[in-house]
């Protein structure tokens, strides 16, 4: 029941979504959903990105720049 709800409750985002939380432009996001870096789900043609994938994601690179 608690993973349910939780599934409910986490909205996917869209690359767009990903580039204005990033503030990134719209091609570099795509670029990074495409080659891997940050994971996606995929329904059908949309791709689309868990939050906790982009969070994780974010969390990583502060780590690899060394907390700039």
């Amino acid at each position: 029941m608690n993973d349910q709800n939780n599934i409910r409750n986490e909205r996917l985002l869209k690359a767009d979504d990903v580039s204005r939380i990033l503030n990134i432009s719209r091609a570099l996001a795509y670029r990074l959903l495409k080659q891997g870096e940050i994971p996606t789900v995929r329904i059908n043609h949309a791709v689309r990105v868990k939050p906790a994938d982009l969070e994780e994601y974010i969390q990583r690179s502060h780590k690899t720049l060394g907390g700039m």
